[in-house]
């Protein structure tokens, strides 16, 4: 059934804070120049080139960025992507003639300036001694990997959402992580959050966009779309309530859908879930796929899951189950957060995790923010960029500087030092460190390690990564939300899969009250999944589809998306979106299969060979060497991989 397209006038296309110039047609190009071999930066990049940038330097990727600090950084920048694309095509294979050598020698380089990135070069800061230096180069405008948030401004008032990595759970006291967020100034981990001004009785609103906290409410709602043959679409408000009943969908899929919303499925289950990891219920899980897991555990069917579960339900890997060990689903369980009892558990910063990596640096350089140590100061206050990388400081940051290369200088046994090669301001540098934590991703790793033995190599080839774009969209109210009687919903075609109206952290400058009337943003996540094609395969047509689409065409389908699910509560998308900001993440997640966590036929699982031991002079870090997109395992890496360095390398 094709859908009617609402007019660019009706959907606020041309309003202000979307000007750019865009051409439509060059989008019909886009199969015949990637059969030509242009990769998707390339055809971007064919594509930005031809048409001048637009005012406030958005283009026709990356558009409207928001304000404040993140606003040259929302996700992957296209110049991050480009260098990316170049060097894992062999551009600086050999490095050029023209090299700059900086004469610097540091004790440590840590290459990643995210969360694993800092919380390495902070543990190697404590830890190493007195007199001891440490670099961090970070790819990025500005630090915290997926660590960012977005911010608005909207009728005079500042709107904050996060742009990747979002929630963090209340530790034991004295656990490695517990005493790690009180070392950088996180010492309350439970926050408190905005209170109800709408009028009573106060809707069911979450402190996450991940908790769905109207649905046992009754405060929450199902779309069904043409998908579902409902060509004007159609909402199932409590669909527990009703039991699912009017759900365009069979009766045998009415009942699977009503038993895992309700979580029925789960308590009706004898399923006894891992206890440590490397148990024998958690070797039995990697075995198989999640979807596999699924079906068996909670009896769904597969057309069940790929319809209306995938890609949500994938263990937080990005990808449905299908392509998944089914030990994701357990893997972050088993950091055993502190559960007193309270349903507080989960907790989140306005940005996400952005105030946990403020935290990070300003423990680590006193001087990159203004203001104290506070969540309050270090949330409010302003970076001072020139107080990241100064000359002679034990620890220094070094921002958009993309490393190229790593080599031993001599036979990694023996070497005293690391060559890293980096692009920074379109020249190619060149430091010397004794000791390496590579903090990036698996998908950077495996191309700048240019002497990596083949043992190791093999095991990053065996790391996926899947795609993600988060957009948030900022709006001047909810009514039209609370006109409907719910908080949030979800549906199963178009961009994204849920989204739910949140309640703030009280920190910073977030007002003290939410009511329908309040300004808020709403975030759509955006997975990228093919059921049925392999877990490497979903990836590349992920990221594919990611990266050879506009800004201007992801903008409209979203502001169209939102035009048929609620104009008919008032939602008019011209007058009511204040903003869009697209954070698009070309390996967001790790996206492991089974056999990815403790091995198959005989042969040790990928990610403990990198482990295991440092090579050379070179140790591993990052989420990916965990399997799980947490990140308190980028932290546990980190902890890990310095200590390695300090006992097995930096000892004479």
């Amino acid at each position: 059934m094709k859908k009617l397209r609402i007019s660019e006038c009706t959907l606020g296309m041309d309003g202000s804070i979307t000007r750019r110039d865009f051409l439509g047609a060059t989008l019909l190009a886009s199969g015949a120049m990637l059969l030509e071999g242009l990769s998707p930066a390339e055809l971007m990049a064919s594509r930005i080139t031809a048409r001048s940038r637009v005012a406030g330097g958005a283009d026709d990727w990356t558009g409207y960025a928001g304000v404040g600090e993140y606003r040259t950084s929302n996700g992957n920048t296209f110049e991050v992507m480009q260098a990316g694309h170049k060097m894992r095509d062999g551009a600086y294979d050999p490095l050029p003639a023209d090299t700059i050598e900086t004469g610097e020698t540091y004790d440590c380089a840590v290459v990643g300036g995210g969360i694993s990135g800092l919380a390495a070069a902070l543990f190697f800061q404590r830890q190493a001694g007195f007199g001891k230096t440490c670099l961090i180069l970070e790819n990025h405008p500005i630090f915290g990997g997926e660590a960012k948030q977005n911010e608005f401004e909207v009728d005079g008032q500042r709107l904050i959402a996060h742009q990747g990595s979002a929630i963090y759970l209340v530790p034991f006291p004295h656990s490695l992580i517990g005493r790690f967020y009180d070392s950088i100034g996180l010492r309350t981990p439970k926050l408190t959050y905005q209170k109800w001004a709408g009028g009573q009785p106060a809707m069911a609103v979450g402190s996450t966009p991940y908790e769905s906290a109207g649905l046992r409410r009754g405060q929450y709602g199902f779309w069904f779309g043409a998908k579902f043959g409902q060509k004007n679409g159609l909402w199932l408000i409590d669909p527990l309530g009703k039991k699912m009943e009017g759900a365009p969908v069979s009766a045998a899929q009415r009942r699977e859908l009503l038993r895992w919303f309700s979580g029925a499925a789960a308590s009706e289950s004898k399923f006894e879930a891992p206890q440590y990891e490397g148990d024998e219920a958690s070797r039995k899980l990697d075995a198989v796929t999640l979807e596999q897991h699924f079906m068996e555990r909670y009896g769904l069917s597969r057309e069940t899951i790929r319809t209306f579960l995938s890609p949500v339900e994938g263990g937080g890997s990005g990808l449905g189950p299908d392509a998944l060990s089914a030990f994701c689903e357990y893997a972050a369980d088993l950091l055993h957060p502190w559960d007193d009892g309270s349903s507080d558990a989960v907790q989140m910063f306005p940005g996400g995790n952005t105030t946990i990596a403020r935290l990070m640096l300003k423990a680590l350089i006193p001087a990159a923010l203004d203001g104290g140590a506070s969540v309050d100061d270090v949330t409010r206050n302003t970076v001072r960029f020139a107080a990241l990388d100064v000359p002679g400081a034990p620890a220094r940051l070094r921002l958009s500087s993309t490393a190229l290369s790593l080599n031993h200088d001599g036979e990694p046994a023996k070497a005293g030092t690391v060559s890293i090669a980096y692009l920074k301001d379109g020249k190619v540098f060149r430091v010397k460190a004794r000791s390496v934590v590579v903090a990036g991703g698996s998908w950077t790793a495996k191309h700048i390690l240019k002497d990596l033995p083949e043992a190791q190599r093999k095991a990053y080839a065996q790391f996926y990564r899947s795609p993600c774009m988060m957009a948030n969209v900022a709006v001047r109210n909810w009514r039209f939300l609370q006109k409907m009687g719910i908080t949030g919903c979800r549906w199963f075609e178009g961009m994204g899969n849920y989204m739910d109206v949140r309640r703030m952290a009280v920190c910073g400058d977030v007002e003290p009250t939410i009511s329908p009337d309040s300004s808020i943003v709403l975030t759509l996540k955006i997975l990228y999944s093919y059921p049925g094609a392999s877990t490497e395969e979903q990836g590349h047509r992920g990221r594919e589809e990611m990266l050879t689409t506009s800004f201007r065409e992801y903008e409209r389908r979203i502001r169209e998306q939102f035009t048929e699910m609620f104009a008919g509560a008032g939602f008019d998308a011209q007058r009511d979106i204040a903003g869009i900001v697209l954070n698009r993440w070309g390996h967001a997640y790790l996206n492991p299969q089974p056999g990815f966590f403790f091995g198959k036929n005989g042969q040790p699982a990928p990610r403990e060979i990198l482990r295991s031991a440092p090579f050379g002079r070179i140790a591993f870090a990052n989420t990916d060497l965990a399997g799980a997109m947490d990140h308190r395992y980028s932290i546990l890496e980190a902890q890990r991989a310095v200590g390695q360095l300090l006992d097995q390398v930096l000892t004479s």
